[in-house]
């Protein structure tokens, strides 16, 4: 097992760090404006999709064939039961989760939203239940939910307060919109590669170190490829978030197929709004655990809850400027963006 302060993954973390800064700064956002007037939301997702998958695949593949031979069956074993603790202690977490995000918001059922849930649901042709809770909180909404727990969406006493019915409804559109695409399990699945690679990057290096003594291992090319597989784990992490952000557009569509594209709209500027009238609330979010799966990811603001929205404040936000290097390390998209995507939606 590796230790809590091992030094070479200290290191290894730093050297990632830095090459996913630099990718981050350069790379990626000229990628990301030279392909998004190209691609469909179905094809950037298909194409992310299947970089994440044969970046680590390849990188797996490069840690087999240059570690195993030196290893024998032990190392077949070792690596096989590291990826597998990698998967099991995610599908915990992820089993759990439910019951945590319950507890830790104090979620509870709501008749009135639970009406408005079931409604919005058959709109969507949605062939499951759907659990209805209330917590409390600035503006916001979340789906979560599993086999063992049902789905559930969470929607904040905030938001029913600056929200209208129709744009009530394009919220629970939107994170109904998550259950019928599956996110929750997809996001599980694309979020532990990276994991994967990162320790099995760590582990091939310790493995190099140990056994850089014996002519019997390759420890030089074993050190070469467990620190590729290192950095590479964090540009896998880039993507993944990449794969998120155009997820939420996806989640954007069913919001807007169950109330239409202008309450869409107005419900995302609404929230942007209220967020944005008071500036520590980017600070607030930092240290919230489940802000991925929040319809915006900012909470624990406290601001004016009575926020109102016109065209022109929708317009507005559309042509205000945001962060390209902030965007590439957000799981949601900036809702300017958000709001353009949903001007050229074909329903």
């Amino acid at each position: 097992m590796i230790p809590l302060f091992d030094p070479v993954a200290l290191g290894l973390y730093v050297l990632g760090y830095i090459a996913m800064f630099i990718v981050a700064a350069t790379v990626a956002p000229k990628l990301a404006s030279s392909v998004s007037g190209r691609l469909t939301l179905f094809g950037a997702m298909a194409l992310t999709a299947v970089l994440i998958i044969l970046t680590t695949a390849f990188v797996i593949y490069l840690i087999a064939i240059v570690a195993l031979p030196s290893l024998g069956a032990y190392g077949v074993g070792f690596f096989m039961g590291l990826i597998f603790f990698v998967l099991l202690m995610n599908l915990l977490t992820y089993l759990a989760s439910p019951f945590m995000i319950n507890a830790a918001y104090g979620a509870r059922p709501d008749p009135r939203l639970q009406q408005i849930v079931d409604e919005v649901a058959t709109r969507l042709g949605a062939p499951f239940k759907i659990k209805a809770v209330m917590v409390d909180g600035p503006p916001n909404a979340f789906a979560y939910g599993n086999f063992l727990s049902g789905r559930h969406v969470a929607v904040t006493s905030s938001m029913l307060a600056i929200t209208d019915r129709r744009e009530l409804e394009a919220v629970i559109g939107h994170e109904i919109g998550h259950h019928l695409h599956r996110d929750n399990a997809i996001m599980l699945l694309f979020g532990v590669l990276p994991s994967i690679l990162y320790y099995l990057g760590v582990t091939s290096v310790r493995m190099a170190m140990a056994s850089s003594g014996s002519r019997n291992n390759n420890a030089a090319a074993l050190a070469a490829v467990g620190v590729l597989a290192v950095v590479v784990s964090f540009l896998v992490q880039l993507l993944v978030l990449a794969f998120s952000r155009l997820r939420e557009y996806y989640a954007d569509t069913a919001g807007a197929k169950a109330a239409g594209k202008e309450a869409m709209q107005f419900a995302l500027a609404k929230i942007h709004k209220f967020y944005f009238s008071n500036p520590e609330a980017h600070e607030a979010v930092r240290g919230e655990k489940f802000r991925a799966l929040f319809i915006y990811a900012l909470v624990n603001a406290v601001a004016n809850p009575f926020v109102t929205v016109t065209r022109s404040d929708v317009e507005a936000i559309k042509r205000s400027s945001y962060s390209v290097f902030e965007e590439v390390f957000a799981t949601h998209p900036p809702i300017p963006k958000r709001l353009k995507f949903l001007d050229e939606l074909q329903l």
